[in-house]
């Protein structure tokens, strides 16, 4: 599975991390976390976010 990296802080999401702080379980693809998720670190949208290569 494929990890972001938030453009404004440099916050990795991990799918098999998640963040179930927010609600997303581990194991949670790119794709199917909820369109309003922000970034735990800094509040950042998810379409401020870039995939790693």
């Amino acid at each position: 599975m494929d990890k972001y990296k938030c453009t404004v802080c440099g916050y990795i999401y991990d799918p098999t991390i998640g963040d179930p702080d927010s609600g997303v379980m581990p194991g949670t693809k790119w794709e199917d976390v909820p369109a309003d998720w922000v970034c735990p670190e800094c509040g950042a949208t998810k379409d401020q976010f870039v995939k790693l290569a």
